[in-house]
């Protein structure tokens, strides 16, 4: 599940914009996966830090979806008794995830498996005392499906989190002094649109309200709480955050030439050309500001 595109519906690490998620070269995308995850470091790590309190000495932790294996790394460091796997489709990212967990040090307790969600869950050797999933749920068709077979993977005692919902990102003013104010708004209205498509085009989709704490009751599960990470990243943004950006822009440019019209089209054209003064690599009203929801809940004893 190494799925992910930006904004409101993007997947934890993976904050790679709009695409074809049937032809991505991951071992291409890995780097800039990698590096959108870094920056995004300090978000996760509070709402692992509130996991610490729901989960305390777990065992087994997995990533369903881990991509690269940097929120991997990052349960390995704050829960140092527990053995992490990460699961994702993708061998290429999980290659890195290892060499990560190497570089890092916790490649002894680390290990992987390579597969789809949720179906691949069934090869771990022993339930997970914790399973994360941030951002791959909403790849899954039949999402109710998922979070029951989540659900049979938990030890008794066990928690689930998942990472879903927040709030859009913002990079820009309203009015940026070119082109017509507003267009990461109307950003947003077109991934919107998009998104609804992705889920459509999902073998098996069923449509569902995203109500995540009914669906985990539903799954059998008792759900212990929801809160929301901010990540605020001021302007004037230092280069790892432009970056960041002119990336997510760029995707959104490629992705929605065809809906979006002259004006806006022109005005991405010079937010991401670095030789312009008004770019996003220059201007300093550049930041980064978004906010992710985890979703908890337990497993009866």
């Amino acid at each position: 599940m190494a799925h992910g595109h930006h904004g409101n519906h993007e997947h934890g690490i993976h904050h790679a914009g709009p695409h074809d998620h049937g032809d991505i070269d991951w071992a291409e995308m890995a780097p800039l996966l990698e590096a959108q995850a870094e920056l995004f470091t300090s978000l996760y790590e509070r709402a692992l830090a509130w996991l610490t309190d729901k989960q305390t000495e777990p065992g087994l932790i997995v990533d369903a979806g881990s991509g690269p294996g940097v929120v991997a790394c990052l349960l390995a460091e704050a829960f140092p008794g527990a053995r992490v796997v990460a699961v994702d489709s993708s061998e290429p990212l999980l290659e890195r995830a290892r060499a990560r967990a190497e570089r890092l040090g916790v490649g002894d307790r680390f290990s992987t498996v390579a597969g789809e969600l949720p179906g691949v869950l069934e090869e771990l050797d022993y339930p997970a005392d914790l399973l994360w999933a941030s951002r791959s749920l909403h790849h899954l068709g039949d999402q109710r499906a998922a979070l029951a077979a989540f659900a049979e993977r938990l030890a008794p005692g066990g928690t689930l989190a998942i990472m879903e919902g927040g709030l859009p990102a913002r990079f820009l003013p309203r009015d940026i002094g070119i082109g017509r104010p507003g267009l990461q708004a109307r950003l947003d209205a077109l991934e919107e649109e998009w998104f609804a498509g992705m889920r459509a085009s999902l073998p098996g989709t069923v449509a569902e309200a995203e109500d995540w704490p009914g669906l985990m009751t539903a799954a059998g599960l008792r759900p212990t709480g929801s809160r929301t990470f901010l990540l605020d990243l001021p302007a004037p943004a230092k280069d790892r955050a432009r970056a960041y950006v002119a990336a997510t822009l760029s995707r959104f440019r490629e992705a929605f030439a065809d809906r979006l019209d002259a004006d806006d089209r022109h005005t991405l054209d010079r937010l991401l050309d670095p030789d312009d003064k008004a770019s996003v690599h220059h201007r300093p009203d550049v930041f980064v500001l978004t906010a992710h929801t985890v979703h908890t809940a337990a497993h009866a004893m």
